[in-house]
C-alpha cells in the first residue's frame, strides 16, 4: 500500500512540477535556446529530488570523465521515462531526438522546439532519416550532443534487445564519435506502470566509439558493448530491488 501511495504522490508532484515549470520558463521564449535547456535541466534536477524524497529512488552516475567535449552521437539505452529527463544534467549542450507527435503537445513541444530539439516522423521511412539527419547535423555544427535512443522505444529491463540500423546510418553521418549508455532504470522505473521502486538507477558512460568504424562494425560493436553493461547494471538493480521488498 505504502508504495502505490508514495508512487502516486510522486507522479502527481512530477507533472505538477512539469507544468508550473513550463509557465515559469515562459520568459525564455525571448532568448537563446539554452535559456530553454537551462529550465529542463532544473526541472530534471527537481524530479530526481523528488524520486529520492519520495519514493526512495537515487542515481549513481559512472564514469562520467569518459564524455568527450563538444559534437558527440550519444546512444543511450532506453527502458524508461527517466532518461528522457535525466540525461539532460549530465551532458553539456544537449539535443534530444524525439517523435514528431511529441511537438505537438502545447507548451511541451513549444519548448522542445526553442531548444532545437529534433523531430521525426517515423511514417515517412527513409525520408524522415534524410531529414532528421540534416536537422541533426545543423546542431552538431554548433558542438552539441545528439542523444538517440537506438532501440526507437522503451524495452523493458532484461527484454531481448531490438536495436534499428537507423544509428548506424547517423554514425557515418555525422563523422563524429559515440558515446554508449548503459542503464538500469526500467527495474525502478518500469516502462508502463505507475510504480516507482525504491533503489539506486545506475547511468554508465561506456568507452567512446571512434569515428570512422565500418558501420556494421561499428552497430556490432554498439549492441555487444551496450547489451553486456546492461545486463550487469540490470542484474545489480534486481539484487537492490530484491533486497528492498524482503527488508
Amino acid at each position: 500500500m505504502m508504495l502505490w501511495l508514495r508512487s502516486i504522490v510522486f507522479n502527481v508532484a512530477f507533472y505538477v512540477t512539469l507544468i508550473l515549470i513550463c509557465f515559469i520558463a515562459l520568459p525564455t521564449f525571448l532568448m537563446s535556446y539554452r535559456a530553454v535547456i537551462a529550465m529542463a535541466r532544473l526541472w530534471a534536477r527537481i524530479s530526481l529530488l523528488l524520486l529520492d524524497v519520495i519514493c526512495g529512488i537515487k542515481v549513481e552516475f559512472r564514469h562520467l570523465d569518459r564524455i568527450p567535449k563538444g559534437a558527440l552521437l550519444v546512444a543511450s539505452k532506453h527502458q524508461s521515462l527517466w532518461e528522457t529527463f535525466a540525461l539532460l544534467i549530465v551532458l553539456d549542450d544537449p539535443v534530444y531526438i524525439l517523435k514528431r507527435e511529441l511537438m505537438w503537445i502545447p507548451m511541451f513541444g513549444w519548448f522542445a522546439a526553442k531548444a532545437r530539439m529534433v523531430p521525426v516522423d517515423r511514417g515517412k521511412g527513409a525520408r524522415a532519416l534524410v531529414a532528421m539527419t540534416r536537422r541533426a547535423k545543423e546542431e552538431l555544427a554548433h558542438g552539441r550532443q545528439i542523444i538517440i535512443f537506438p532501440e526507437g522505444t522503451r524495452r523493458a529491463a532484461g527484454a531481448e534487445p531490438r536495436y534499428k540500423y537507423g544509428v548506424a546510418h547517423l554514425y557515418e553521418s555525422f563523422g563524429v564519435p559515440c558515446l554508449p549508455m548503459a542503464l538500469n532504470s526500467g527495474v525502478f522505473w518500469p516502462r508502463r506502470s505507475l510504480l516507482r521502486y525504491p533503489g539506486t538507477v545506475v547511468v554508465e558512460a561506456l568507452p567512446v566509439i571512434p569515428p570512422g568504424l565500418d558501420r556494421d562494425v561499428f552497430f556490432a560493436r554498439l549492441q555487444q558493448e551496450t547489451e553486456t553493461a546492461t545486463a550487469a547494471l540490470v542484474e545489480e538493480g534486481l539484487k537492490e530491488k530484491g533486497a528492498n521488498a524482503s527488508a
